[in-house]
């Protein structure tokens, strides 16, 4: 059986600065771009395929009905999960008045906006007015449930692991807590402080995330739904819909 590789938020080295260009460019499935920084805001979508930011905070995973929010001098890497056409946005302003990354919820119009955008040039009176259309439409723009954040404590970065290797693992934190020497209510304690979040809630945010790179990746949804840790399909698509607004199938389409 083939091992997936969870994803995991390590330290990242200082790297040279890139400049926030606004532009278009293919990414090879399981490519990327190393760490790198902006002085300058940035929007990153995925066209096609899934994409996965990474900071020392976490992790968020972006399908096509998702934009990262990158703010200026975030150290930041990217992976792409299936062949991924990646746009890019750089900006001086800060529509949403945002400080940390986040993900964006992307309408149909803001994603011919954002399409349209990085492939024309920059010097068209076209390109201008498109710009204020884009901006107006982030302004509008709901955040995304996509953030799968990172602890600190050795303990709950063990549990963390355990899940991450395998998503579908069933064991309660009681029981993962035995593995990792630590209580419930330690562990439970750590999750809010250090994740700001509970235990579920960071286990259905993992299994979302894994579910966008398994769809990404090919793999059916029954198979992703089996191999997430849901009880059945139907559990999964509603799940899924409850958080993106919309099936798997339809994501996929």
């Amino acid at each position: 059986m083939a091992v997936r590789l969870p994803i995991k938020c390590q330290p990242m080295p200082e790297t040279r600065q890139r400049p926030a260009t606004t532009g278009h460019r293919p990414i090879r499935a399981g490519g990327g771009i190393a760490p790198h920084w902006h002085d300058r805001h940035q929007i990153v979508y995925a066209g096609h395929g899934v994409l996965a930011v990474t900071t020392s905070a976490g992790t968020w995973v972006a399908p096509a009905t998702t934009a990262i929010w990158i703010p200026a001098h975030t150290l930041h890497r990217h992976r792409a999960y299936g062949e991924t056409t990646l746009h890019t946005i750089g900006l001086t302003e800060n529509p949403l008045a945002l400080t940390t990354p986040t993900a964006l919820s992307v309408t149909p119009l803001l994603r011919e906006l954002i399409l349209t955008y990085t492939t024309e040039e920059e010097a068209s009176e076209e390109w201008g007015r498109l710009r204020g259309v884009l901006l107006d439409q982030l302004r509008r723009s709901d955040q995304r449930p996509t953030y799968l954040p990172s602890g600190r404590d050795p303990r709950l970065v063990a549990v963390c692991a355990v899940l991450q290797a395998n998503p579908a693992d069933g064991r309660t934190l009681v029981e993962l807590g035995r593995l990792v020497g630590a209580s419930e209510r330690t562990l439970s304690r750590l999750c809010k402080s250090e994740l700001g979040m509970t235990f579920p809630q960071w286990r259905i945010q993992l299994r979302l995330q894994q579910a966008l790179i398994g769809l990404a990746e090919g793999e059916s949804v029954t198979r992703v739904a089996h191999r997430t840790g849901w009880a059945s399909a139907s559990a999964f698509i509603d799940s899924f819909r409850r958080a993106f607004g919309h099936t798997p199938g339809s994501r996929r389409a």
